[in-house]
């Protein structure tokens, strides 16, 4: 765990971040018809997706890590990654909802997408309700690690499989083309992919505060 101590990768996340800001609100888009200036949300919507990602599969990586060694600081690394994860699938679905409110008409239009998504959501939040329903320290790590470990496939169905087998509003589903197939053009290039990797790093981040915080508290309580 060295590396979360490291600062050189912080850099570059907040480089990357603030390179997004200006190259994403400044820089030419392509026009296009229902999208017009609201498919700059790209560069927020989708990297709030890849950063959840980044983390839930931290979080399957350190509870498989807790499986095999009883290490508790590997079931408080596993857990901040899924709360961390499920603050960046908040900001996900929210910047999803606004973008369909502009392009779609609504918030929310039961697009299949759209539904996997929060089925996903809850999905993660019983893995939150069921942690805090078992008092007894080392159970509550061994069985929420393996609900870890296994919810995270069902998420990737969920949100990234099942609405490529239906009809969908959302690019990249149901038939519909994803945007690097047809309007994702060198100038959003240059904003979008270090916004993919930028916010990765910003989500990682956060989880390590997470868990040097919980660190902090067990220390004391341990103390006391």
């Amino acid at each position: 765990m060295k590396f979360i101590y490291q600062t050189w990768w912080k850099v570059i996340a907040v480089v990357l971040v603030f390179s997004t800001l200006i190259t994403g609100l400044l820089f030419p888009v392509p026009t296009l018809p229902i999208l017009h200036e609201t498919i700059r949300n790209l560069y927020f919507h989708v990297p709030m997706w890849m950063g959840m990602l980044t983390v839930f599969v931290v979080s399957v990586f350190y509870s498989v890590k807790y499986l095999n060694t009883g290490k508790e600081e590997y079931d408080l690394a596993a857990v901040e990654c899924v709360n961390t994860g499920l603050l960046f699938y908040s900001l996900g679905l929210v910047t999803g909802m606004m973008w369909a409110k502009f392009t779609w008409g609504e918030f929310w239009s039961g697009d299949p997408k759209q539904n996997s998504a929060a089925i996903a959501f809850l999905l993660y939040c019983a893995y939150l309700v069921l942690r805090n329903s078992i008092d007894e320290e080392q159970k509550r790590a061994k069985i929420s690690a393996i609900y870890n470990i296994f919810a995270f496939p069902i998420m990737v169905v969920l949100i990234f499989v099942l609405p490529r087998m239906t009809d969908s509003l959302h690019p990249g589903s149901g038939g519909n083309p994803a945007f690097g197939k047809y309007d994702l053009d060198n100038g959003m290039k240059i904003a979008f992919y270090p916004a993919m990797l930028g916010w990765s790093f910003i989500a990682l981040w956060i989880a390590t505060i997470r868990f040097r915080i919980r660190l902090v508290e067990n220390k004391k309580n341990a103390i006391n």
